[in-house]
């Protein structure tokens, strides 16, 4: 295999810009007590088509030609609010070393890595795993980019038949680049325990739990209509048309400005998505973001992570772990933060190691990994071709996520308020005592969880 490394620019949150299907038309998100025939024909009879809309969640996403639609429709009184959708780039992590799999010869079990996978060891998930808390049974829909759902790795915890994709024109298991965000952030959550089986590299932190790709982004970018579609879609029960998730995680983001009325049918829209998901008794999960900014003192308000019921994540990680630092709670350098905002921490490594000299450490039986010494600070996990390391609440996200898959493996008929408080009862108490600014209400902890 060949490992190739860079350290690319810190992630940005770029201005929205109206997204618009062609020069003609243009794209609405639609919020509404409930969605039904009145609010179908209102849309039609102001000029426009449903392009997706969901009853119970009121909400849709529909599209025009009419240069006034916006005020023939509000005119009717059908609708609570409305906005014309935004394209954004959402939430990106810092991307470090990426291994290419050679999956003819591959390494001979799943822990190859485990030398470097410190992420699961230091949430204590191989002692989860050891008292058979492994997730399964459990449903986790990752709303994100494209992944590659035929990676050894994944396939065998991949649910094909209700991956589905909300960005037109491209399948869920489609993305561009060296580096896929969606399928790094797959694997923290599941990827497989085949150890003498398909031979692959790294293990999840719920490694029998399903997985759901529902594909929102593309390159980095989506609209925030793709995202509240892909809520409602993944919420939905099987029975009827959805994907039956049980969690959703969303490693994904914006810092928007709570006071800007241009924003306020987006964040309405976004808020009634994940409450119908809460409704349906599904976890929605969110990367808290990676501006280093306090949430709790801020005119800014980062979406979806403090929508509705959302649990936000925060990122920890260490820094110099080739040379044997565990300091796995410490607040990682760009995680956002805040006393009301954060509900948990989880690893989501780090890239503060100052120098760019290289460093060596062992795998499990096979050729030892040499990469930038930082590298080893962020998170390994699964990427299209191979494996790579990344770090940001993206990768904290997901961590998460797999922790609330084991309580709800263990506890299948749990309440959504018990789950909830489940996942902060069983975190670490770190930082100042009580709700710290960093770790909300802990840092997640496997194993605990596993005994809840």
């Amino acid at each position: 295999m060949r490992m190739l490394f860079v350290r690319v620019g810190l992630f940005a949150v770029l201005a929205s810009l109206p997204l618009t299907a062609s020069a003609q038309s243009a794209d609405y998100v639609v919020s509404a007590a409930g969605w039904g025939a009145a609010q179908t024909q209102a849309v039609a009879s102001a000029g426009g088509n449903v392009v997706f809309s969901h009853n119970e969640a009121g909400v849709a996403l529909v599209r025009s030609t009419v240069p006034d639609f916006e005020a023939r429709l509000r005119q009717s009184g059908a609708i609570e609010d409305m906005q014309e959708d935004t394209l954004a780039r959402w939430v990106e992590p810092r991307v470090g070393g990426i291994i290419e799999g050679n999956f003819t010869n591959p390494p001979n079990n799943d822990r190859y890595f485990n030398r470097v996978q410190w992420a699961p060891q230091a949430i204590d998930a191989p002692a989860a795993w050891a008292e058979g808390c492994t997730g399964q049974g459990v449903r986790v829909a990752v709303l994100d980019g494209g992944i590659w759902n035929v990676h050894p790795d994944l396939a065998p915890n991949f649910d094909v038949a209700r991956s589905a994709s909300f960005v037109p024109g491209q399948p869920f298991n489609t993305d561009i680049g060296t580096f896929w965000h969606g399928t790094h952030v797959a694997g923290i959550i599941a990827a497989v325990d085949n150890i003498g089986n398909v031979n692959s590299g790294v293990i999840g932190i719920a490694p029998k739990a399903t997985l759901i790709g529902v594909k929102v982004l593309h390159g980095g970018t989506g609209s925030f209509g793709a995202v509240m579609s892909g809520i409602v879609y993944a919420a939905t029960p099987i029975a009827e048309g959805g994907a039956g998730a049980d969690i959703i995680n969303m490693s994904l983001g914006a810092l928007i400005d709570k006071k800007d009325k241009e924003s306020k049918g987006l964040l309405n829209a976004m808020k009634k998505a994940v409450q119908y998901a809460t409704r349906r008794g599904v976890l929605v999960v969110s990367a808290a973001g990676n501006d280093a900014v306090d949430l709790q003192h801020t005119k800014l308000v980062s979406v979806p992570a403090e929508s509705g019921s959302s649990i936000a994540v925060s990122a920890t990680g260490p820094v110099g772990f080739a040379y044997g630092a565990a300091n796995f709670d410490r607040p990682a350098s760009y995680t956002n933060f805040g006393q009301s905002a954060i509900n948990v921490s989880a690893p989501g490594g780090d890239f503060a190691y100052p120098t760019n000299e290289l460093c060596t450490l062992p795998t499990t039986n096979g050729a030892p990994v040499t990469t930038a010494c930082w590298v080893f600070d962020m998170v390994l996990s699964t990427n299209v071709g191979g494996w790579a390391w990344a770090a940001g609440t993206s990768m904290a996200a997901p961590a998460a996520s797999a922790v609330a898959a084991i309580i709800k493996a263990k506890n299948p008929n749990i309440s959504f308020g018990a789950w909830k408080n489940a996942l902060a009862q069983t975190a670490l108490d770190r930082g100042k005592p009580g709700n710290d600014p960093f770790h909300g209400k802990g840092w997640v902890n496997a194993l605990n969880a596993c005994r809840q």
